[in-house]
């Protein structure tokens, strides 16, 4: 098992790069003024958070939204910075066809666009936040280090989204499906979950009346690991879900394209606990995998289950950080040995692949050459089947040599690449054209 100090260490890291301070979990008030309604790990969650019995019929309409205070925020002439942002919650589409709430948050940005053409918004897909609604990305935005001695939570996709503000562009976060919201399990990793609330997110701050942003504003989508899955998901997805949301780019950093690779990859790894994740949302996705996972699972691994359904990154990290999942069955086999003796998970997975389709506008496929966790070749692979599509692909290879740590090994080339990677973005929300390296594909590593 990896030493516990290691695991600290990256947290401290992942902190320390957001210059985030430690704040106390308090309750807040709900749309209507209510006191929270929910508790997770000692974390009340605003009523605000809590979806009502009846949705609208759009995907994309707003439900509700409310203002929400940055924890990082500086006072200006014109107004806070780096922007102002409002808490949202608006209607999307599940994997299953049925309707869902999902919240997220919109940042209107301090400073100007100097781009061409009118201010360009971003959805920002976060990358691996947890499985329990206090790790809500919108939730971070607020606390950015929330430690209360039951949770450990760590808002590092604030990084990039102040960053893409401070270049004059206006941000929307989703919290994706079920993450946040009460009324339902975060369905991690789902590639149409993702990929529809990404592209909602738009939908939803487009139609925010204090919003600049219009329907003639140029759209990206930004995300790594998780997020990286959801933006890549969504580039494919959006000529049929969401003609209305044309894409001028598109970063995919580390996608999670082949879960089958992946839940080998993170089984005994820094990050078991998001195996743990990955099941829940599963199960709750597909309930007919339900008689499997009884067949296979054991009461240890029932256990781990439900214990980290509430758990944060920074909670699995200490909790189950080197577990390995032959710990979690009753015959002693490993997840990925269960996926190769069940074919209904096979199929299962296999339709959570991404790459079949191919993607809306440029995309940039970023993956770490040393990256274990999710590993590097997986999504190269996914670069080769867009290229194979005739899909306007840059293929960046992030070469950086493999530490000993997964964690540090996938963390890296985020923090490496993630400027490059907003500068490649911040083009195509200029109308700046780009090529495509699909050519030299055989030579990249």
């Amino acid at each position: 098992m990896p030493p516990r100090p290691r695991m600290l260490a990256a947290a401290i890291v992942v902190a320390l790069a957001l210059g985030a301070q430690a704040t106390a979990a308090a309750a807040a008030d709900g749309p209507d003024g209510d006191a929270a309604t929910a508790t997770s790990r000692g974390v009340e969650i605003p009523a605000f958070y809590t979806p009502p019995s009846e949705l609208p019929g759009a995907d994309g309409t707003l439900i509700r939204h409310e203002p929400l205070p940055l924890a990082l925020s500086l006072p200006g002439i014109d107004g806070p910075l780096p922007g102002r942002a409002t808490r949202l919650m608006y209607k999307s589409t599940d994997a299953n066809g049925e309707p869902v709430a999902v919240t997220g948050a919109y940042i209107e940005p301090a400073a100007r666009w100097r781009g061409d053409g009118p201010r360009p918004l971003v959805a920002v897909a976060p990358g691996t936040m947890g499985q329990g609604d206090q790790c809500a990305a919108s939730m971070a935005l607020e606390h950015p280090l929330r430690l209360n001695g039951q949770t450990v939570s760590v808002g590092y996709e604030d990084l990039s989204v102040y960053r893409l503000l401070l270049r004059g562009v206006a941000v929307v976060v989703t919290d994706y499906v079920g993450l946040g919201a009460t009324d339902r399990l975060h369905t991690y990793v789902n590639r149409v979950d993702g990929a529809h609330a990404v592209l909602d997110a738009v939908r939803a701050a487009r139609s925010l009346d204090s919003a600049s942003v219009t329907s003639e504003s140029r759209v990206g989508l930004f995300g790594y690991s998780q997020g990286g899955g959801a933006t890549a998901a969504a580039a494919e997805l959006q000529p049929s879900y969401a003609p209305d949301v044309p894409l001028a780019g598109t970063y995919a950093g580390a996608p999670p394209a082949d879960l089958t690779q992946v839940t080998k990859a993170i089984d005994g790894s820094d990050l078991a606990g998001a195996l743990g994740w990955s099941l829940n949302g599963f199960l709750q996705t597909e309930p007919a995998l339900r008689p499997i996972a009884d067949r296979y699972i054991n009461e240890a691994g029932q256990d781990a289950l439900k214990d980290l359904s509430t758990m944060c990154v920074g909670d699995a990290l200490f909790g189950y950080g080197g577990d390995s999942s032959t710990d979690w069955t009753k015959t002693g086999q490993s997840i990925s040995d269960v996926i190769r003796a069940e074919p209904v998970l096979q199929a299962f997975l296999a339709e959570q692949r991404i790459g079949s389709l191919k993607p809306a506008g440029p995309v940039r496929v970023a993956t770490g050459t040393g990256d274990d966790l999710v590993p590097h070749g997986q999504a190269r692979r996914l670069a080769v089947d867009w290229c194979g599509k005739g899909a306007q692909v840059t293929y960046v290879p992030v070469l950086l040599p493999g530490v000993g740590s997964g964690l540090l090994n996938h963390f890296a080339p985020l923090l490496t690449d993630q400027g490059n990677a907003i500068s490649w973005l911040t083009d195509r929300l200029s109308g700046e054209p780009t090529g495509s390296n699909c050519w030299s594909m055989p030579v990249q590593p």
